[in-house]
């Protein structure tokens, strides 16, 4: 084996710690060489994952490649068991990708509580986490770095966030704690259970391919109640309906940054855990719990649309349209069909670059206009004109537009519930797709409303002459001038741009997602369906 071989998903990975080790040395007074250190890691993190990318046998895409199986923990039988393939390559890039540019946007737009030194550590240890739950192939592992991505979002929420930080924060720690005791528990049950029932129960262990080839010999009833576990612990992180609550008021009180992260990538480890694991190691009790787990996602689709259309923040807003967005994703999953994992993939990304765009665009607006009451937010495209058409643009993907990478995820998603995999309650699903095509109607309805209002018009008469006065979480004018509105600047044209490039080239030409996912999906399902 070469260096790339062994070292580069490791690298790719902890390169971000090692940032986090130096700015430990500099003073938190010296906030310049803080934020220089932080994009010169996460751009360098960036890089391991571009030659990752060009390192990438693509036409092996359904095997796992940079395979590392090191001994970590023996006496529980849990190794350092890493690797990726087609499925897990594009969410992987997409946490680097991701955190390089709110690294950049913060350059110019860190939070008011001030300690940008904590600040950009944090979220250099939330990519670590991010990027070896996506690389992780011991389920010891997987749970380690699932929850190393709690306690650093749990603070850039209660130390940066809103005027209600501390609720927000404390339901997002306490939902996400509940989630993962569940899903811990499952995982230990379903490894005693496979020991139990192998014929070598010595040769058990937590790697995941141990559990691929031992997961069908649990009875159906213990199954259920195993994936039970994993469903609540991995349906919370997602969030499914109705384990939901959590995130509107995370999104609503987090700094920009945080929003961007969560939306962006913390969501999809929860979708991730679906595909990755849940279903491949329990594939009956998957074909049991599909049913559910699709009126869920269609009822979470249209909670989420009705959700939005009763919104009065904007950050609020894109929030509930994120449960939307990711009932679509579940909805392709629950099929357990080629198209609707693959749809389901897509589905991810494409919402990873959309709504973590229009979280960034949230957050310029709040610094521009000290509000982010939609009713206060007319006339945007009058008094900043790049910064309005930039919305525009985000909500016509984000609600599915032919062209544009919302759709990629959509479309196919709501194609697939038409024909489940065989065996599943095939009138069921088509009631269950009729119902999501309405919802992509409710989100034209709200999204293109939300664009109104905030966009089209005149602008309010306390935002014109010298700008918006400033005020608290809740837009409240407390009575100190601010200088003129500005349309957008340089640290966020450097990074958003790339956002938005992408959604046109995934939009344009979805193949090059597509061609990436299908080989692993397409071993998945045959896996399923046990061929």
């Amino acid at each position: 084996m070469d260096f790339s071989d062994n070292y580069l998903l490791t690298l790719g990975t902890f390169l971000p710690m090692v940032g986090v080790l130096v700015m430990l040395f500099i003073p938190g007074t010296q906030e310049k060489l803080h934020k220089e250190i932080a994009i010169l890691t996460s751009g360098a993190t960036l890089a391991v994952g571009i030659w990752t990318l060009t390192m990438f046998d693509y036409d092996r895409a359904g095997t796992l490649q940079f395979a590392v199986d090191e001994k970590w923990i023996d006496v529980i039988k849990s190794n350092y068991t890493i690797g990726i393939d087609g499925i897990s390559l594009p969410l992987y890039i997409l946490s680097m990708f991701v955190t390089f540019l709110v690294v950049i946007y913060s350059w110019d737009n860190m939070p008011d509580a001030g300690n940008p030194k904590a600040f950009l550590m944090l979220t250099l240890v939330l990519q670590v986490g991010m990027a070896g739950t996506f690389i992780a192939q011991d389920l010891v592992l997987f749970f380690v770095f699932f929850e190393v991505v709690l306690l650093p979002m749990y603070f850039m929420i209660g130390v940066w966030g809103g005027e209600q930080r501390q609720y927000a924060s404390l339901k997002f720690f306490l939902y996400t704690m509940f989630g993962s005791a569940l899903m811990l528990v499952a995982f230990i049950a379903l490894f005693i259970v496979t020991k139990n029932n192998a014929a070598n129960p010595d040769e058990a262990s937590f790697a995941f391919s141990w559990f691929t080839e031992n997961g069908r010999n649990i009875s159906d009833n213990t199954a259920l109640w195993i994936f039970a576990g994993m469903f609540i612990g991995f349906a919370v992180k997602v969030p499914m309906f109705p384990f939901h609550t959590w995130l509107p008021d995370a999104h609503t009180q987090a700094p920009t940054v945080g929003s961007v992260i969560l939306a962006a990538i913390l969501l999809k480890l929860g979708t991730y855990g679906f595909v990755r694991i849940a279903i491949p190691f329990l594939p009956q009790a998957a074909h049991d719990w599909a049913p559910i787990i699709a009126v869920l996602a269609v009822i979470g689709i249209i909670y989420g649309a009705l959700g939005c259309l009763a919104q009065t923040d904007m950050k609020r807003l894109i929030a509930f349209s994120s449960v939307a967005h990711m009932g679509f994703v579940m909805l392709g999953i629950s099929t357990l069909t080629d198209i609707g994992i693959n749809a389901a993939l897509f589905g991810m990304v494409a919402h990873g670059l959309i709504t973590g765009m229009l979280f960034f665009i949230a957050g310029s607006v709040k610094e521009r206009y000290h509000t982010l009451e939609i009713q206060r937010l007319r006339g945007m495209l009058l008094q900043v004109p790049r910064l309005g058409w930039i919305l525009g643009f985000c909500a016509m993907a984000s609600l599915g537009l032919p062209g544009l990478a919302g759709f990629w995820g959509e479309f196919p998603a709501i194609l697939s519930s038409w024909n489940p995999a065989e065996g599943l309650n095939e009138d069921l699903f088509r009631v269950l797709t009729v119902i999501a095509a309405l919802g992509t109607v409710l989100a034209a309805g709200y999204l293109l409303w939300l664009y109104q209002r905030t966009s089209f018009g005149t602008p309010s008469p306390e935002f014109v002459g010298n700008g918006p006065a400033h005020g608290d979480a809740h837009g409240h004018d407390d009575g100190h001038g601010h200088d003129e509105l500005h349309d957008v600047n340089t640290f966020e044209w450097i990074s958003w741009t790339p956002l938005l490039i992408a959604i046109v080239v995934f939009g344009i030409v979805p193949s090059l997602m597509f061609d990436v996912f299908d080989p692993a999906v397409q071993g998945l399902v045959d896996s399923l369906s046990g061929k």
